[in-house]
């Protein structure tokens, strides 16, 4: 759905003010993507002028702002990532897994990103790879894509990350081992394997004074304070969530290209902006998924945007396992060669039905139909 309202609107709009009432509260990372949105596609970035070779259209194309953070950027990063993953593709069901933290490990998060947000994919990964290496399950090595989401339908924080695994391992002495038909790893196992791994590294960072707290989280700063509060996160029950694997690699790569370069709020759900509120349509999981209007003041809506800017340098889609970087071209020729020999007829089919992703279609002129160049 085209939305002419964008996020870059509201922030041309209300930003300034929103500097100058947050002044104290805001980092550089923050003011940074503040100025790239708003500058996104203006003549302040520069550009270039694109012309028709068989009319005598022009039209000026200004540069985008290239932040990973801008709605409008993402588009042509998300098709080279894309068309670059086709190639890992392996064909075998996949499964999508999404690990969740409890509302209060979000909060230290959020005032500790780089240090939570890397023990959560640390733990994450450390627990499929030490429940799928146990002989009980599949008793080989695993790999997967993991990618760290922040944001709630509402613009919350609510950090937590999406796995994308193939299904089946490879085993020690180089055999491929499937998984059960429509089933990975057991979840309560799962969940229960991630509490305890996450919160012995959150432990460790504390001891290490690597954590800092302030405002309502100040009283954390004690030990007594934070082993109380370890003490009632390991009575929780923490969400590991799995869905139903995917039919076929088109799936993976659709999957892919709605998860992997989101960001907090695309510009598609923005529904109207003005002086006193912004309006944006939301999902409420806790209601069927019922399609929902939100109305926020603009500063809100700022800071809640905000809230989901990662750290500079900060990864946000990582590989682990066989679909490492180091690994993975050797490892996938590997597993398909095991598949070719476990069921050729059913990798061949699978194997035709996997098409090459379009790159980037040229602009067409809306004159005469020919390319602006």
């Amino acid at each position: 759905m085209h939305s002419e309202l964008e996020v870059a609107d509201i922030f041309r709009r209300h930003g300034h003010a929103y500097r100058v009432a947050h002044d104290g509260h805001l980092g550089r990372v923050e003011r940074r993507v503040m100025s790239a949105v708003e500058l996104c596609r203006t003549a302040a970035l520069g550009g270039h002028v694109e012309a028709c070779a068989d009319c005598a259209h022009v039209r000026v194309a200004y540069n985008s702002c290239r932040n990973r953070h801008c709605p409008k950027c993402q588009s042509a990063t998300r098709e080279r990532w894309l068309a670059d993953r086709q190639a890992d593709l392996l064909a075998v069901p996949y499964f999508h897994v999404v690990f969740t933290v409890p509302a209060e490990v979000a909060e230290i998060a959020f005032h500790n990103k780089a240090v939570v947000y890397a023990i959560l994919f640390d733990a994450v990964a450390a627990t499929l790879k030490t429940i799928a290496a146990d002989p009980r399950h599949l008793g080989g090595e695993i790999g997967f894509l993991a990618i760290l989401h922040t944001w709630g339908q509402a613009l919350t924080h609510h950090p937590h990350i999406h796995c994308l695994v193939p299904g089946g391992a490879l085993s020690s002495d180089g055999r491929w081992l499937s998984c059960r038909p429509r089933f990975f790893l057991p979840i309560h196992v799962l969940s229960r394997l991630f509490r305890r791994l996450f919160l012995e590294r959150l432990q460790a960072a504390y001891a290490a004074g690597r954590l800092r707290f302030s405002g309502t989280l100040d009283g954390l700063g004690q030990a007594h304070a934070f082993t109380a509060a370890i003490r009632q996160l390991r009575r929780k029950n923490w969400i590991v969530y799995a869905k139903p694997p995917f039919g076929s690699p088109e799936q993976v790569l659709a999957y892919l290209g709605r998860y992997t370069h989101r960001v907090a709020i695309a510009n598609s759900r923005l529904v109207s902006a003005d002086e006193t509120s912004v309006t944006f349509r939301w999902r409420d999981y806790r209601h069927g998924n019922a399609p929902r209007l939100m109305s926020l003041d603009p500063h809100e809506f700022i800071r809640r945007f905000l809230l989901h800017c990662l750290p500079d340098g900060f990864h946000r889609i990582r590989h682990y396992g066989f679909l490492a970087n180091g690994c993975r071209r050797t490892r996938c020729a590997i597993i398909r060669q095991l598949l070719v020999a476990m069921k050729p007829a059913a990798t061949a089919a699978a194997g035709e039905t996997t098409r090459p992703l379009p790159r980037f279609d040229p602009t067409v002129c809306p004159c005469c139909g020919g390319i602006l160049r």
